[in-house]
């Protein structure tokens, strides 16, 4: 009996698992993932900087007419060399802004006014973009108290739309491609994106 055994035991085949077409499969699988993987890749703001001027100094800026904006590197921000917090920069830029030469430390008028936002190159990514949006939602509001009244904010308050609208969106999207924004062309918003400091 024992030896009958053995020779079943002999006459068996060793069972192997075939594997010659595994790497087809980890290839294919491989090359599946590859392609239907999406990849997230950062972006940045998509802003149109002006050209670098050649050979021409830039014009002259009255000091009470530039806004001075600086956020150090620990994400702190500085209005006008005294700290301030980020919910201060909205009010601050608009009575900039909107001084129609009455206080003589505020701009001349809202065309000389410049707001100069600067950075360091240790700044928070976070914080400079919080800013940039305060500074930009400042704007914005004036914008949207000019479609409401028609008219343009200050002494004069020039007639510059026919008709009035609820805010400066709903103004925007009766524009056609061709169309002149008249909001942004009689109060513009000029801002100032100095380069960072880069330290020693």
């Amino acid at each position: 009996m024992a030896d009958l055994l053995d020779k079943r035991r002999e006459d068996r085949e060793d069972v192997e698992i075939p594997t010659a077409s595994m790497a087809d499969i980890a290839f294919l699988l491989l090359i599946f993932f590859l392609v239907t993987t999406t990849i997230n890749v950062d972006t940045g703001i998509g802003m149109t900087l002006p050209p670098k001027l050649e050979n021409q100094d830039p014009p002259p800026v009255k000091d009470r007419n530039m806004f001075k904006v600086l956020v150090n590197s620990q994400g702190d921000v500085l209005i006008e060399g005294e700290r301030a917090s980020m919910n201060q920069i909205r009010d601050r830029v608009k009575e900039h802004v909107l001084n129609f030469g009455e206080d003589p430390d505020l701009a001349v008028s809202p065309s000389d006014a410049v707001i100069s936002i600067k950075t360091d190159a240790q700044t928070p990514y976070r914080i400079y973009i919080d800013t940039l949006d305060e500074v930009w939602m400042a704007y914005r509001e004036i914008w949207n108290s000019i479609a409401r009244s028609g008219t343009l904010p200050g002494p004069n308050g020039e007639q510059i739309l026919q008709k009035t609208f609820p805010d400066y969106q709903a103004y925007r999207s009766t524009l056609g491609p061709e169309d002149d924004n008249v909001i942004r062309d009689n109060f513009g918003a000029n801002i100032s994106i100095a380069e960072p400091d880069l330290g020693e």
